[in-house]
């Protein structure tokens, strides 16, 4: 029988995108963080460990070795939403499958692919399970049949789901793996699990099948980011589950007591963290508990950081796609939401100097394309939705536009991705007006010129510039003139303003330092004001201009 201390064991994270989870980079899921426990506690020494990410086998191929030589190779990943993604890049099918014919030792594959697999991570696509030449496919829950495969000696395995006991030793005894991850320490981010499953059961989506809620305690979080504090980890996400605020309670319900202990205790066991963010956060917990509500709300933007998102899902604001997907919310209720959440957590923090960061906490509204029942007024009816909310002087920190990924076992299954395929090029049009109408001058509310942003991290060059972001839920693409050192982090000053991005110059900009694409992108100063601070250098004071130059530059 194989004896688990001689394992050697490879995890490959293909990243996984689901409506209560991420893990696509700067992201680590708990997947890869819980299966690493599962395997400690079944007997495999930490040291025998190896983890990777797609990305880092596509870098270096000496790495493949590796999974070829593994006793156990595990691939975890599985896209049930879809996204564009700049960290980085999903491992497609073709890709997986590679990884099963290179390993020689025992393979294993679960997450949300288990759910199904398209020809291609994307949206209006149909799903279908397949096992891509894997040994094992894990149904349930992946934690739990890696552990049980090596208490067999690769034998086999049933397929469960794990229970809370066994994720308070596995969520501790798995925070060493983040420490190889190819981010870490200074630009990753651990989505946290408070709950899964959910209550409700929507047309489209893969958490109801989890089941109903079943909630973590307060104190196995608090852990479980204690003990990844202690291995670097600074920045988290509360983004598994389905509805925060639920948090605690009966699965419905708001119970504020129970998310002040939550990010108390957080915030206590990790003092020095830079990023507490959350994910989703139900529209309808809202408009059927308003007051309870608004105090946990109030409660979350006490302990947050600034730039916070809380992902609503609208869906549709058609009221015949609605009554057709089961949608929880109206759009006069989301509205309503909307409102509830600008006055409790749309604040924005004092600071010394003066300059706007971000609000605390803000909405987001999801909204999806290809559902039952979408005619030609589904359309009319989600734009005047964002219509109303931006004149009504509301702020919204993001708008996700997508369209459905159609899975067996949803009731989705039924109509496919046919309805989607019927719309695309009214979806695309429709699309690039909100972004046009909406989403620009949204964006400029949410962060005016002047406004900060801090700990912006530089990803990668294109046409001259430098893009990078800051850790947290939805973070805006920043753009700097210049090709600037990747990996750096530094505040930036906004500028101007795109669609979905934003433009800015490094913070605080040394007025005689600074160059003439930096200076020219100041709103106000144009080249012929710019040549003329060049040219009068060194300045000891600041030049006069017809804008305030001290919000953007300094001596």
């Amino acid at each position: 029988m194989t004896v688990a201390a001689d394992l050697d064991v490879v995890l490959v994270d293909g990243y996984v995108d689901e409506p209560a989870h991420f893990g696509v980079p700067p992201y680590i899921s708990t997947y890869p963080r819980y299966t690493a426990g599962a395997l400690v506690d079944a007997g495999v020494p930490e040291e025998n460990v190896t983890y990777y990410t797609i990305d880092a086998l596509r870098e270096e191929r000496s790495r493949w070795l590796d999974v070829e030589q593994a006793d156990l190779m595990i691939y975890i990943g599985g896209m049930t939403v879809p996204g564009s993604y700049v960290g980085g890049t999903p491992a497609e099918p073709d890709e997986v499958r590679e990884l099963a014919w290179t390993a020689n030792g025992t393979s294993l594959m679960g997450g949300p692919i288990r759910f199904g697999v398209g020809e291609e991570n994307a949206g209006a696509s149909e799903m279908e399970r397949k096992d891509l030449d894997f040994d094992f496919l894990a149904m349930a829950d992946i934690e739990a049949a890696a552990h049980d495969l090596v208490a067999s000696g690769l034998e086999g395995f049933n397929n469960r789901y794990r229970d809370n006991e066994e994720i308070d030793r596995w969520a501790e005894q798995g925070a060493f793996v983040v420490e190889q991850h190819p981010n870490y320490p200074d630009y990753l981010i651990a989505e946290m699990e408070t709950s899964r499953g959910c209550a409700y059961r929507c047309s489209f989506c893969t958490e109801p099948m989890y089941g109903d809620p079943s909630f973590r305690s307060a104190r196995s979080v608090i852990q479980e980011v204690d003990a990844l504090s202690d291995a670097g980890v600074r920045d988290f996400r509360l983004g598994r589950q389905a509805d925060i605020l639920a948090f605690g309670g009966d699965g419905e319900a708001p119970n504020p007591d129970a998310l002040r202990d939550l990010y108390g205790g957080i915030r206590e066991v990790a003092p020095d963290l830079r990023t507490l963010h959350l994910d989703n956060m139900n529209p309808v917990t809202i408009t059927d508990y308003p007051e309870k509500s608004r105090e946990a709300i109030k409660v979350i933007a006490e302990h947050n950081t600034p730039g916070d998102t809380a992902a609503f899902g609208l869906e549709s604001a058609d009221p015949v796609v609605q009554e057709q997907n089961n949608l929880l919310v109206t759009a006069d209720e989301c509205l309503e939401a909307v409102r509830v959440v600008n006055e409790a957590g749309g604040w924005r923090p004092d600071r010394d100097d003066d300059a706007p960061r971000l609000p605390k906490l803000l909405p987001g509204i999801n909204l999806l394309h290809g559902l039952t029942g979408e005619r030609p007024e589904t359309y009319e009816h989600n734009k005047q939705f964002l219509h109303d909310v931006y004149d009504e002087g509301l702020m919204l920190r993001r708008i996700n536009i997508r369209q459905v990924m159609a899975f067996e076992g949803t009731e989705m299954d039924e109509t496919g991705a046919d309805v989607a395929h019927a719309n695309k090029q009214r979806f695309k049009k429709y699309k690039q007006e909100v972004r046009e109408e909406i989403d620009q001058p949204m964006l400029e509310r949410v962060v005016p010129p002047g406004a900060i942003l801090e700990d912006v991290h530089f990803e990668y060059h294109q046409d001259g510039k430098t893009f990078g972001r800051s850790l947290g839920t939805y973070s805006l693409l920043v753009a700097v003139p210049g090709e600037r050192e990747l990996g750096r982090m530094t505040d930036v000053v906004i500028t101007d303003h795109g669609y979905r991005s934003v433009t800015g110059v490094p913070y605080p900009l040394d007025v005689n330092a600074a160059s003439m694409d930096e200076l020219t992108a100041i709103p106000g100063i144009g080249s012929g004001t710019a040549g003329d601070i060049v040219v009068a250098r060194p300045h000891d004071t600041l030049p006069e201009a017809d804008v305030d130059l001290s919000r953007f530059l300094s001596i």
